[in-house]
């Protein structure tokens, strides 16, 4: 099953290089979009369907077989000194998210005030962190898997904790695209860790739905960034309060 999911995130990832959609896949297997989105999320494809969207891609099975061979050996994470000097140089930590965010040379360029001669110097020190990889006419491949993450309480999870205190929260969230929602109350152990399911599941559909938008052009998509959440906790001011022998616990 590893390897099947395996391989259906390659043809995604081939689907996307190409610039096609789920609509392509459905009008050369003659189903619809939907029957095809629920088939990729599902990860449940026969080899002859398979084979026919290679045939789209104009690429042999054998080759696909070969790219998810070439994923395998891509990074999870960057060494803790390795986010240091991401973070220690912002020009170059804004081209590493661009690119993470599959944005290509020319986007870089027409959109941040960036001179080519630095760009392509940020990225060549990219390349010497295995980031990424520089391919003929500017393009770019990067050398991350999908289950990429910055180091829990590394430099770049620390800077962004900074910016999320200082400039995320500073906001009413009554913009269109917001959504600010606080809850409290008490859970059982059991019900924190139904929680913290639920909180993966919708991690790992942001992550699903970027990949899937990644193939739109970057006027089509926007910077969106999702806090989500959970632990035990309770005001400083009210545990202040609390007689003295009562502890709070999570067990």
């Amino acid at each position: 099953m590893a390897q099947t999911a395996s391989l259906i995130n390659t043809l995604k990832k081939a689907l996307r290089a190409q610039g096609k959609t789920y609509l392509d896949v459905a009008d050369t297997l003659n189903l619809s979009e939907p029957s095809i989105k629920r088939m990729f999320a599902e990860e449940h494809m026969t080899l002859k369907r398979l084979d026919r969207i290679c045939e789209m891609l104009n690429m042999e099975l054998s080759e696909l077989i070969l790219m998810m061979q070439d994923n395998s050996n891509l990074i999870s994470q960057l060494t803790h000194e390795q986010e240091q000097d991401l973070v220690s140089d912002l020009g170059l930590f804004l081209v590493a998210v661009s690119c993470l965010n599959r944005w290509s040379f020319k986007d870089i360029l027409d959109t941040y005030d960036i001179s080519e001669m630095t760009l392509r110097r940020y990225l060549k020190r990219l390349e010497k962190l295995k980031f990424l990889q520089l391919l003929a006419g500017d393009r770019i491949r990067v050398l991350v898997n999908r289950n990429f993450t910055w180091l829990p309480d590394g430099p770049i999870q620390r800077f962004f904790n900074q910016k999320i205190q200082n400039e995320f929260f500073a906001s009413s969230f009554e913009q269109k695209g917001e959504k600010l929602s606080v809850i409290t109350g008490m859970l059982s152990t059991s019900s924190n860790a139904i929680i913290q399911k639920r909180i993966e599941r919708l991690i790992s559909e942001f992550s699903d739905l970027e990949t899937e938008d990644a193939s739109l052009p970057i006027s089509k998509r926007f910077g969106t960034t999702m806090v989500v959440a959970i632990r035990p906790w309770e005001l400083e001011a009210f545990e202040k309060m609390r007689r003295q022998g009562t502890i709070k616990s999570f067990k």
